[in-house]
């Protein structure tokens, strides 16, 4: 019965404990999350000063390399709608070539409607 007892008073040890260091955080909550919100890039990085210089010409080297990716991985995407766009392209030149076959038999008419006109103003 003891050996009971001694357990149960075990466990509220443990409850207790955990219970502090619960309060603890809780206490610490607004420190912990400015911390968190606080982008780690604000840290000194320590590098020692002769490298500076390096380290400048590999972050813009970085940076291009993030901006062609950006494109390249662009043009890849694109890839799969290229037979689309394609077709596409084949539809218009096709209905250019009919709207340019209508436009020239159009300027016919109009230029045979013209000597029409031509004819009956002289008579």
């Amino acid at each position: 019965s003891s050996f009971q007892f001694s357990f149960i008073d075990q466990k509220c040890q443990i409850f207790q404990d955990m219970n502090n260091h619960l309060e603890a955080v809780l206490k610490e909550k607004r420190s912990l999350r400015q911390r968190l919100i606080k982008p780690r890039c604000q840290d000194s990085l320590p590098i020692e000063a002769p490298f500076h210089k390096y380290i400048v010409e590999l972050l813009s080297e970085a940076v291009t390399f993030i901006e062609k990716l950006e494109s390249h991985l662009q043009a890849v995407r694109s890839i799969p709608q290229i037979p689309t766009l394609m077709r596409n392209m084949d539809i218009a030149v096709t209905k250019t070539e009919v709207l340019v076959r209508d436009l020239e038999e159009l300027t016919e008419e109009i230029l045979k409607w013209r000597e029409v006109q031509k004819g009956l103003d002289s008579d």
